[in-house]
C-alpha cells in the first residue's frame, strides 16, 4: 500500500474543479475494501501510516525518522546498552540498526565505545550533542502525539496505548 493511497482515504485532498464546476470522483473512492474493512491488521497498518507521515513531517525540521527516534530515546534511557540488547528490545534487525547507529554516530549524537563486560561488543551512550538534540527531538514528538490526541480523541489515544501496551 502507497503513502499517496492512504492520503487518498484518510485526509480529503484539494481538488480541482471540473469545467462545469463540479468536483471530480477519485476512482480511488470508488474502490470496494471487501472484508479488509473488518480487518484489524488493515485498520493498525493504515493508521501507523498516518502516524507516520504525521511523525515524519512534524519531526521534519531536525531530519529524525520514527525508528531513529526510538533508538535514541532508549539509548538516553540506557546509557551503555549494548547494540544487540536495544536491536533485540526495539525488534530491529541486527544489521540494520548497525547502519542506523553509523548514521547516528556521523550526525555526532551517539557514540560507541567497547563495553567493559564484553569486548566483543560495544556500549552505546548519547553524546552531549545527541543529549540536547534528543531533547528538541522530544518535544517535537510530543507535539506529534497532540496530533494524534486531536485524530482520534484523548480518549481513545488512551484506550488505544492500553490496548496496545502488552505488544511492547
Amino acid at each position: 500500500m502507497t503513502a499517496n493511497a492512504v492520503q487518498a482515504d484518510s485526509r480529503p485532498s484539494p481538488r480541482k474543479r471540473a469545467g462545469n464546476g463540479a468536483a471530480p470522483r477519485d476512482v480511488a473512492d470508488d474502490v470496494g475494501l471487501d472484508a479488509l474493512v473488518g480487518h484489524a491488521g488493515y485498520a493498525v497498518r493504515r493508521f501507523q501510516i498516518w502516524i507516520f507521515q504525521d511523525f515524519i513531517k512534524t519531526l521534519g525540521e531536525v531530519d529524525i525518522r520514527p525508528t531513529q527516534y526510538s533508538v535514541l530515546t532508549v539509548i538516553g534511557a540506557n546509557p551503555g546498552l549494548s547494540q544487540m540488547a536495544v536491536a533485540k528490545r526495539l525488534g530491529i534487525e541486527r544489521a540494520r540498526l548497525v547502519h542506523l547507529l553509523d548514521s547516528l554516530e556521523q550526525r555526532k549524537l551517539v557514540k560507541r565505545t567497547k563495553s567493559k563486560e564484553d569486548r566483543r561488543s560495544h556500549a552505546l551512550h548519547l553524546t552531549a550533542q545527541g543529549e540536547t538534540a534528543l531533547a528538541k527531538f522530544k518535544r517535537l514528538a510530543a507535539e506529534h502525539e497532540r496530533h494524534v490526541e486531536a485524530k482520534i480523541g484523548k480518549e481513545n489515544r488512551a484506550q488505544l496505548l492500553r490496548i496496545l501496551a502488552g505488544f511492547t
